[in-house]
């Protein structure tokens, strides 16, 4: 009887030798000669790392795994530089675990199948692996199936790394064997124990005013590995005197803000700014909107978005809106950035500051209903147009009431196919213009009956 092969050939071929131990399985690597700060810095153990307790607290959700001594397979879902790859081989360290790092950039499948080969000799002399892959949603989706049957067997405790959502960026049966770990970027008292642990490892003060320090944290925007190279340029100049924010700015450059267009960043901020406008906030929305600029949003983009929100979330409570809406969208395509972007700020704080009413959507989702429910009903012969004597003789146009004729300007005829109940689609807000249509309505409805 043949020997049972193993899955994960099937997407990466037949099996290799596997090489000689690779340096990349070591946990403790001494440092080269000059290191950066950020590498001298590393945290030595899980207690070290700032900013994650909740995984990493005493009751953090990795403190919780290790001390049931059943480390699980796992995702670090995070932004740059909040020690993502400082837990994964803190991890391996922890619960004894072989250390194997790849990255999804720079490694390809036959990269893939050797760690794998690997993963298994191991597992024949009693040691299990612990497999770190950053940048994990580079991987294509028949590589990061290659991962299930050796995450299933337990040949390797699988830790993936990424800056993207899982929930879009990684197979679904991927996901479903491994446990997401949300985290979070540094907040200042994570940063300023970053910066505190540089100058003990220097010896001396980052030569900073107050005012500048802080202005140091906000231009790391959560980073760590970023601030720390930051103070590591500060802490090599020869002049000792403290900087303020102008000496500052001059010297380091500012971190640019994340923001991947085609991204998860790119539909969180949009949504915070139509939920900024539609909650009445107009400096929430004038924040989310320089946001998106400055990120380097299409500014036609977010026209199109606040057209929408002007018909959507404002509708007749403010018919001026849309016309506004469409009057800065021309105005951005006549003047260009940056000009052009005052006339969208300038709708923007109008849809804020405008009354709400969604009651021209909701009657249109309830009409399109309505549409589909009832057919193909053909229209009450009264409103039929009768160009022919034929048509006349069937009875088209029959009966019709010309509204401007009667006194109130209204007929109260009924334009609905006949056997339809009248429905309702259309029920206004008593904000806005909309209130006074509320009472045109309820005086035509009096009429009607």
């Amino acid at each position: 009887m043949a020997p049972r092969r193993d899955p994960s050939d099937d997407l990466f071929g037949p099996p290799e030798a596997p090489p000689p131990s690779a340096a990349s399985s070591a946990i403790s690597r001494p440092l080269a000669e000059g290191a950066p700060l950020a590498e001298r810095l590393r945290p030595r153990s899980l207690g070290e790392v700032v900013g994650q307790d909740q995984l990493l607290g005493a009751q953090g959700s990795i403190t919780r795994m290790l001390g049931r001594g059943s480390l699980a397979s796992m995702i670090l879902w995070g932004p740059p530089g909040v020690g993502k790859t400082t837990i994964a081989r803190l991890l391996a360290e922890a619960a004894e675990l072989s250390f194997v790092s790849l990255s999804a950039v720079f490694s390809g499948v036959a990269d893939l199948k050797r760690a794998f080969d690997e993963a298994r000799q191991r597992r024949r002399m009693g040691r299990r692996t612990l497999l770190f892959v950053d940048e994990i949603h580079r991987f294509n989706r028949a590589q990061q199936d290659g991962f299930l049957p050796v995450v299933e067997d337990g040949t390797v405790v699988l830790i993936g790394a990424t800056t993207e959502n899982p929930s879009f960026a990684l197979n679904g049966a991927l996901l479903s064997r491994c446990q997401v770990m949300v985290l979070k970027r540094l907040d200042a008292a994570g940063l300023e124990a970053l910066l505190a642990r540089a100058e003990a490892e220097a010896g001396r003060a980052i030569p900073l005013d107050p005012a500048a320090r802080e202005v140091l944290l906000a231009m790391a925007d959560g980073d760590g590995r970023y601030l720390l190279n930051l103070a590591e340029q500060l802490l090599a100049l020869e002049d000792p005197s403290p900087l303020d924010p102008a000496g500052l700015s001059q010297l380091l450059a500012k971190r640019a803000a994340l923001y991947d267009k085609d991204r998860e960043e790119h539909y969180n901020l949009i949504s915070a700014l139509h939920k900024s406008l539609r909650g009445s906030d107009p400096d929430a929305g004038l924040y989310w909107f320089a946001r998106m600029i400055l990120g380097g949003e299409d500014p036609r983009y977010i026209a199109r978005r606040l057209a929408r929100f002007a018909a959507e979330d404002v509708g007749l409570a403010d018919p001026s809106a849309l016309p506004a809406a469409i009057a800065a969208w021309e105005s951005y395509e006549r003047l260009g950035s940056p000009e052009g972007e005052l006339a969208l700020a300038q709708l923007v704080v109008h849809l804020a500051t405008a009354p709400k009413s969604n009651a021209v959507y909701a009657g249109w989702k309830a009409a399109q209903a309505a549409a589909r429910e009832t057919g193909s009903l053909a229209p009450p012969a009264h409103i039929l147009n009768a160009p022919t004597k034929m048509m006349r003789d069937l009875g088209y146009g029959a009966g019709y009431a010309y509204d401007h004729d009667t006194e109130e300007g209204f007929s109260g005829q009924n334009y609905f196919p006949e056997g339809m109940a009248r429905p309702r689609f259309y029920e206004p807000v008593g904000r806005g213009a909309e209130a006074e249509i509320a009472k045109r309505l309820a005086q035509w409805e009096k009429l009607r009956r």
